[in-house]
């Protein structure tokens, strides 16, 4: 059986989107990169006409490029493309066909799938390197738009009691869920937004790594969840969007800590007075 490799470069802020749009004209195996994402699709699905249509709201914001490919080979592309991520001298970020590695104290394995979070974009490694430096042991974590669960399942080996997460995608929830699985630890995922978490006010960690106009407009419900000193942990955002990000959470008490920047993007630290 042969594949269509489709190779898409897009903005941030696309990414979600288009995945969804093409995952409902057959595509699948996304894989996310800097610059956008990779993605297959079995050749007798695809119709190039329909493909045309299903992304021309999009192409003067995006360009892609797509070829064919053995179903051998298409794995083989993806495995190749898909290597580990060494966030620091302490955390591996691989994949189950990648070999453990006793070197590194941590270890997260991921089957990325359709979500997001597989350590390779900026933000998800500005954030694990943020939750390196937080003290999870014996807290009660979020996880917001937990996209392949991989914040969560680093606060449940740093030591979280208990982590609930939450995505607005089935996919995501379900990917989430597999990732614990692979990692030997339990989390609690909803299907849904913020407002859909099981816990309101008692949550000593809250990440959050979706985008500046969603973390601008859900800053006070963060800080709503949040226990007195409890820790925010924000990304998805660029440079220069963060003094309006600071700003914001200093509305609602949130006091700014520290942030890490990586090709323009940003992960920042907040606490609660």
């Amino acid at each position: 059986m042969e594949y269509i490799a489709l190779d898409v470069k897009c903005s941030e802020e696309l990414k979600e989107v288009l995945q969804a749009v093409l995952g409902g004209i057959g595509f699948d195996s996304f894989l996310e990169n800097d610059e956008g994402f990779e993605a297959s699709i079995e050749q007798h699905l695809f119709d190039e006409n329909e493909f045309k249509d299903t992304i021309s709201f999009f192409e003067d914001q995006i360009s892609y490029s797509f070829k064919e490919v053995e179903k051998q080979n298409w794995n083989k592309l993806w495995e190749s493309n898909y290597e580990p991520v060494v966030i620091s001298d302490d955390l591996l970020i691989r994949a189950s066909f990648h070999q453990p590695d006793k070197e590194y104290k941590h270890e997260i394995v991921i089957t990325p799938k359709m979500s997001f979070g597989t350590g390779h974009h900026s933000t998800t490694t500005l954030m694990l390197l943020n939750q390196l430096e937080i003290d999870h042991q014996d807290k009660v974590v979020a996880d917001l738009g937990c996209g392949t669960g991989i914040l969560a399942v680093m606060a449940k080996k740093l030591g979280a009691t208990s982590v609930d997460a939450c995505d607005i995608e089935d996919w995501s929830v379900e990917n989430a869920l597999e990732n614990a699985a692979i990692n030997g630890i339990d989390i609690n995922v909803t299907v849904g937004t913020v407002t859909d978490m099981p816990k309101k006010d008692s949550y000593d960690i809250v990440l959050a790594n979706i985008n500046r106009n969603v973390l601008l407009n859900e800053m006070g419900i963060y800080a709503g969840m949040l226990k007195p000193q409890a820790t925010l942990l924000l990304s998805g955002f660029y440079t220069e969007d963060l003094p309006v990000i600071k700003e914001k959470a200093a509305e609602y008490g949130l006091v700014y800590e520290s942030h890490k920047e990586r090709l323009n993007w940003v992960s920042a630290v907040f606490h609660k007075k």
